[in-house]
């Protein structure tokens, strides 16, 4: 999957250490795609839900997003910023 472009993120958590942005993709999240972030920590998928959500924790960053939707938000501890690389790899290696 394609970034198209990447925006602060809506949700403010600066102030508890984090940083994050809303990854803009060139295609929809979908089942399959969540499944492959699947080794970057811990899944929550609530697919039942009128609108699906997804959330892939770990103790140094956060993915999380809405089946369907084009774009998904990614959160990094401030001590941790090395990790965004490693992150990225898994969303650009989907095709």
């Amino acid at each position: 999957m394609r970034i198209t472009a990447i925006t602060p993120s809506p949700e403010p958590c600066v102030e508890a250490g984090w940083h994050a942005s809303q990854y803009h993709l060139d295609g929809k999240v979908t089942r399959d795609f969540v499944f492959t972030l699947r080794p970057l920590g811990s899944l929550l998928l609530l697919d039942q839900l009128r609108q699906p959500f997804f959330k892939i924790e770990n103790h140094h960053y956060m993915v999380k997003g809405l089946l369907g939707d084009t774009s998904i938000r990614i959160a990094v501890h401030r001590d941790h910023e090395d990790q965004l690389p490693f992150i990225l790899k898994y969303l650009q290696a989907y095709e």
